[in-house]
C-alpha cells in the first residue's frame, strides 16, 4: 500500500517558476499599458519601446515579489478601460477649463483614502490609475496599512474632498472586480445593508 507523503519537489518548483513567471508576465504588460498612456497614444512602435523599457525595468530594478492570487474578468477589464476613458476625458477638460479661466485660482487639498484591499498589487495599480488621471496625484503610499495620500485639485469644501475619496475608492473597486480574488471582491462590494441604502 502506497500513500501520498507530500507534494512532489519536481512539481512544486515548476508551479513556482510558473508563477514568477506569470507575475512577471503580468507586470510587464502593466507597464507597457502605463508606458503607453503617458506618450498619449498605442501604436506599434510605443508598444515596442514599451516593451524594451519594461522588460528593462524588471531586469535591472526588480521589485519586490507580487503575487497574483485574483482571477482576470475580462468583462470587468473592459468596464475598467471604459470608465477610466470616460473619467480621462472628462478630467482633462476640468483642468482645461481651470488653465484658461482668467484669474481663477484653484484651491487644492491633501487627503488620506485608506483601501480596503491591502495587497501590495492593489495598492500599486490603484495608486497608478489615480495618478493617470488630471487633478490627482498620488504623494505616498503607506504600504503597512493600505493608506494612499493625495493631492487634490479645485476643492472647494468637504464635500469635495469626500467625493475625492469616493471615486478614489471606486477605481479600486473597479480594479479588484477586474482581477481581484473572490474574497477581495467581498471587502470591496457594498453588503446587502448598504445595497438597500443606496437604492
Amino acid at each position: 500500500m502506497t500513500g501520498r507523503r507530500g507534494a512532489n519537489p519536481t512539481d512544486a518548483a515548476t508551479g513556482g517558476r510558473l508563477g514568477r513567471w506569470r507575475d512577471q508576465t503580468l507586470a510587464l504588460g502593466w507597464l507597457v499599458l502605463v508606458w503607453n498612456l503617458l506618450w498619449g497614444e498605442i501604436n506599434l512602435a510605443n508598444i515596442i519601446g514599451g516593451l524594451l523599457v519594461g522588460g528593462a525595468v524588471l531586469l535591472f530594478f526588480p521589485l519586490p515579489a507580487v503575487t497574483f492570487g485574483g482571477r482576470l474578468r475580462p468583462g470587468a477589464l473592459l468596464a475598467f478601460a471604459g470608465r477610466f476613458v470616460v473619467e480621462l476625458v472628462t478630467a482633462s477638460l476640468h483642468i482645461a477649463r481651470i488653465a484658461v479661466q482668467p484669474r481663477y485660482r484653484p484651491r487644492g487639498a491633501i487627503i488620506a483614502v485608506p483601501l480596503r484591499v491591502r495587497t501590495d498589487l492593489n495598492l500599486a495599480l490603484t495608486a497608478e490609475a489615480v495618478s493617470l488621471v488630471p487633478g490627482t496625484l498620488v504623494l505616498k503610499v503607506d504600504r503597512e496599512p493600505g493608506v494612499l495620500y493625495l493631492h487634490v485639485l479645485d476643492t472647494h469644501g468637504p464635500a469635495d474632498l469626500a467625493l475625492a475619496r469616493d471615486r478614489t475608492l471606486d477605481v479600486e473597486r473597479r480594479i479588484v472586480r477586474a482581477v481581484g480574488s473572490a474574497d477581495e471582491l467581498r471587502r470591496v462590494e457594498p453588503g446587502p445593508a448598504e445595497k438597500g441604502i443606496a437604492q
